[in-house]
């Protein structure tokens, strides 16, 4: 998934993803529910996602990143180049 040439190619964004604390053994609150973290990123559905267990529910599920995550981390790539 790259989308221009000055794109980072997925593998390193979900390698930054992992340095923002979404990586397997973290705990995490999004969409207003806190979850441990069960994988690392990775690409799914034109977009990046995380394997979790709900703190609520206990049950695991695949849960999208939100764009504004990602977003992010190619801002925090440009910053630093």
């Amino acid at each position: 998934m790259i989308t221009s040439q000055d794109s980072l190619p997925t593998s390193e964004v979900c390698a930054r993803i992992r340095q923002f604390g979404y990586a397997a053994s973290q705990e995490i609150r999004i969409y207003g529910e806190e979850f441990e973290v069960l994988s690392d990123p990775f690409p799914s559905d034109g977009g990046i996602a995380i394997q979790v267990r709900s703190k609520r529910t206990l049950q695991a599920r695949v849960l999208q990143l939100p764009a504004t995550v990602i977003h992010r981390v190619r801002q925090s790539k440009r910053r630093a180049a």
